[in-house]
């Protein structure tokens, strides 16, 4: 089961820089107006930290809502969060696809550094206040791009 969250997470970090973020207020553009969609390479210290939620009652409409509410508030909020994806699981049936999860969370940031403040930052602890009691399980990856290790 690990190896096919861990393989889910690679897929979403894929997702996450193979497409250009939209502007929240801004229409739909054509692709050849788009803007160029920085590549690994361009990044200074990419960390990306993957989150999977698993709620106690996935189907409780009333804590989905505050969960959904809570988490985007938080991911607007955060000083540290350099991009962002919230998802659920996606509608694909394979033998290596884990879809147990109920909410996915995939943020990156410039550094480990950047990561570990953002642990402490005052709206991701208010998150985790306010959903704790929502959630069974939460399962953390977190990688660097390769020639980063230290």
């Amino acid at each position: 089961m690990k190896k096919s969250t861990f393989c889910c997470s690679l897929l979403m970090f894929g997702l996450l820089f193979s497409c250009t973020e939209a502007k929240k207020d801004s229409p739909a553009m054509p692709s050849e107006q788009l803007p160029a969609t920085k590549k690994s390479t361009d990044m200074k210290e990419p960390f990306v930290h993957a989150v999977y939620f698993w709620l106690k009652e996935p189907e409780n409409l009333e804590a989905r809502k505050k969960f959904e509410a809570s988490i985007k508030a938080f991911i607007q909020q955060s000083a540290y969060v350099r991009s962002s994806h919230i998802g659920t699981p996606a509608p694909t049936s394979r033998p290596v696809i884990d879809s147990s999860y109920s909410y996915s969370l995939v943020v990156t940031f410039d550094s480990k550094e950047d990561q570990d403040k953002y642990q402490e930052e005052p709206v991701h602890l208010k998150f985790i206040e306010e959903c704790k009691e929502l959630w069974e399980k939460v399962v953390v990856y977190d990688s660097i791009v390769l020639g980063n290790e230290k």
